[in-house]
């Protein structure tokens, strides 16, 4: 590998808000903050920024609607899986919203990048370091819902173009879910409500019964 400077190996680290340096080649849990993953995801955009509005649709409002529209997939869901449908974009804090075209282009660099951090995200907030085939088809489908109205409702798409790459959701109306691009500031905020919120529940279902 190439150095920065003076034979120094590529710094491969990132210093996080909180004090954490994170290691993007070999990401520790430990240097892992639900306040880092909130401030980083308010500020990625979705569709690369390509959307109406007066702010950027970002990440953290992507993720809340996805846990949003996987809970109406899955009304049953333990708190468990509604984290992991939560956190389902979360290494994008680090590596940012990289559009579908872009991650065809870089090929698998940019998955086991993306596999590793999201390994230790789950590992840190003690998920499944791999969920099941079902959860995961689950979390998937909502994505995919997310996107179809992300798409026709903010980003230009036909519903004919949208349809052939999301495929068009059945039985789901979106005035029911906010697609209104938010500030910064709400959607960081509107993330942590929503983890704390899944957080107390997970806690409740853990303690013993009287």
């Amino acid at each position: 590998m190439a150095a920065d400077r003076a034979g120094a190996p590529p710094r491969a680290w990132q210093r996080m808000l909180s004090g954490r340096r994170l290691d993007l080649l070999d990401p520790s849990p430990l240097d892992i903050e639900i306040s880092d993953i909130a401030h980083g995801l308010a500020r990625v955009a979705r569709w690369n920024g390509q959307t109406s509005g007066d702010h950027a649709f970002s990440v953290a409002q992507h993720s809340l609607l996805v846990e949003a529209l996987f809970g109406e997939l899955a009304p049953d869901a333990p708190a468990d899986a509604r984290l992991a449908a939560l956190l389902h974009d979360a290494p994008e804090y680090v590596i940012g919203d990289m559009i579908s075209p872009f991650k065809s282009v870089m090929g698998g660099s940019y998955k086991e990048c993306e596999l590793r951090l999201q390994r230790a995200i789950h590992l840190r907030f003690s998920l499944p370091v791999e969920p099941s085939a079902g959860l995961r088809k689950e979390i998937k489908r909502a994505d995919q819902i997310a996107a179809y109205f992300e798409a026709t409702l903010l980003a230009g798409f036909s519903t004919a173009e949208a349809t052939e790459f999301f495929g068009r959701p059945r039985g789901f109306n979106a005035e029911r879910f906010d697609f209104t691009p938010r500030s910064v500031t709400w959607a960081q905020n509107a993330f942590l409500k929503r983890y704390a919120a899944i957080e107390k529940s997970r806690r409740q279902t853990l303690q013993p019964a009287d």
